[in-house]
């Protein structure tokens, strides 16, 4: 007797999730830690139900990683490279709920696994692959809901906008994207069930710790929102979010294209039309509120997943060749471009690999920095360089006290990235944990400050310099950053010594005013 059951080819798609973890694990020897990963890598020490940038999920995972696998960078990474590897795993079960076979599972897979966009994205300890996680399951949960009647899937689905909203406040902008997309597809009588309701009680219970929490904290997030929009969305023009969108997943742009032309018109995906609409209301949502590409990330997979299928629709007479030279097409290129998005070569490699290609000039953008000069890397990767030495240093001026000294002295870094790798080589170099009012770092801050000695991390210019050491009886700078390649390059080391009272007073002004914020 020949069985009806359809193959869930979940031993094709876990040879794409291995792949994907395998290209992860190429990249994690090389370089160092990020800016920000070294700001959400301190949170493990500082477990709360919220921070100044992000929701506590991120914090949670650096204290699970941190006890688990230790403080290396390659111990950082590995919980962005599982949640990779999920995210692949989704893609392909999307591909098969949706109705996909085994070329649909391929195509969508090899692409996603090959994107500029999620190779880029998904290997640095940030919420970025995190939320995308959140958004991935979020609507496989709601297509095995519609395939299944189950309503235990919308229970699932609470519990994941709720644990979603914990990492990213992003995830806002898709769940409200999938219930208007609903709400104006065939599909709307989901939105009007008890289950419906459940769920979202679920959401709510699961991110209520962290509204109480924002409000205890005068509402930092409207703060932070408020000096990104000044600081980076104002500056970003509705057409470059557009072209960006376009470009951000290079060649597959003609997958996931196809995927949501497809969603939008064929008969055979009429059950999941509306995650084409959810897909286009996210998109002019971020839009106008001046987005970053990157928000958006999340919602491609579902689309690589459609597009897979309509490919699959439209080559059913072509043969293996044809089928597998498409494949081939859609990957290839993006393949190439492998060193610039992903660490998998060494320093010199890199630089090799960026030294030949620049002589194109065909991704200057790339290696033009937000001071909109051209540099030997990428901004990116030159975040991950500096930081070992600067700690090295500000260890080198606090041993050269003596221990007296050393008990009246205190550390403060100009910036979180500063205060973060010092925090992360603090038992390294044996040195106190740094003091910054920058970003989170304000939260935990002394409440007050008495020392004799301050070693003093500086990045911004030497007129701030002068303007503190009319703070200090003496100031001595003792080294600086000198690392080629590192962003932080220059950035100065001083030994600040003999504090007048006017230090203390601002100090206590600037911690009110941050904290307040």
């Amino acid at each position: 007797m020949i069985s009806s059951k359809r193959p869930d080819y979940n031993w094709l798609i876990l040879t794409f999730v291995a792949l994907k973890i395998l290209l992860n694990l190429l990249a994690m020897p090389h370089f160092g830690f990020h800016r920000d990963e070294l700001l959400h890598l301190v949170l493990a020490d500082h477990l709360d139900w919220g921070y100044k940038e992000v929701p506590p999920f991120i914090a949670v995972l650096a204290y699970t990683s941190k006890h688990l696998f230790g403080t290396s960078v390659f111990a950082a990474r590995v919980f962005p490279t599982i949640c990779s590897g999920l995210i692949m795993w989704l893609t392909g079960r999307i591909t098969v709920e949706m109705g996909g076979r085994k070329f649909a599972v391929i195509l969508a897979c090899v692409t996603m696994l090959a994107a500029p966009a999620f190779v880029a994205s998904q290997y640095l300890f940030q919420p970025v692959v995190f939320d995308q996680f959140w958004w991935v399951l979020a609507a496989w949960l709601l297509i095995r809901y519609i395939n299944t009647q189950k309503a235990s899937y919308l229970y699932w689905l609470g519990a994941c906008v709720g644990f979603g909203m914990l990492t990213k406040y992003s995830m806002a902008f898709f769940t409200f994207a999938l219930i208007l997309g609903l709400l104006i597809s065939k599909q709307r009588r989901i939105l009007f069930s008890k289950q419906v309701f459940i769920a979202f009680v679920i959401a709510f219970v699961i991110f209520l710790p962290n509204v109480i929490w924002q409000f205890a904290h005068h509402l930092p997030f409207i703060n932070h929102m408020h000096e990104l929009k000044e600081q980076q969305l104002d500056y970003n023009h509705p057409s470059d979010f557009i072209a960006q969108n376009f470009l951000v997943n290079g060649i597959a742009l003609f997958v996931w294209l196809a995927g949501f032309i497809f969603l939008l018109i064929s008969f055979r995906l009429r059950k999941f039309q509306f995650l084409a609409f959810a897909y286009m209301l996210v998109f002019l949502f971020l839009l106008l509120m001046n987005g970053k590409a990157y928000y958006l990330f999340g919602a491609y997979p579902m689309l690589f997943a459609a597009g897979g299928i309509a490919y699959e629709r439209l080559l059913k007479s072509a043969g293996t060749g044809i089928r597998t030279t498409v494949a081939v097409l859609f990957t290839v290129p993006n393949l190439l471009l492998l060193p610039l998005l992903l660490p998998v070569l060494n320093i010199n490699q890199t630089l090799g690999w960026f030294s030949s290609v620049g002589k194109l000039h065909f991704f200057d953008f790339a290696v033009t920095w937000e001071d909109k000069k051209k540099h030997p890397l990428t901004q990116d990767y030159a975040d991950m360089f500096g930081w070992d030495e600067m700690a090295k240093k500000v260890g080198d001026t606090y041993h050269n006290l003596t221990p007296e000294q050393q008990k009246h002295t205190v550390i403060f870094a100009s910036n979180y990235g500063q205060a973060g790798a010092l925090h992360q080589y603090a038992e390294q170099y044996h040195i106190p944990k740094a003091i910054s009012l920058n970003s989170s770092f304000t939260l935990w801050a002394p409440d007050s400050l008495h020392f004799e000695h301050m070693i003093y991390v500086n990045a911004t210019n030497e007129s701030e310099i002068g303007k503190l050491g009319m703070l200090f009886g003496s100031a001595v700078k003792t080294g600086e950053v000198t690392t080629p390649y590192a962003r932080e390059k220059g950035t100065a080391i001083f030994l600040l010594s003999q504090p007048k009272q006017g230090l203390y007073d601002r100090y206590n002004q600037e911690l009110a005013k941050k904290r307040m914020q």
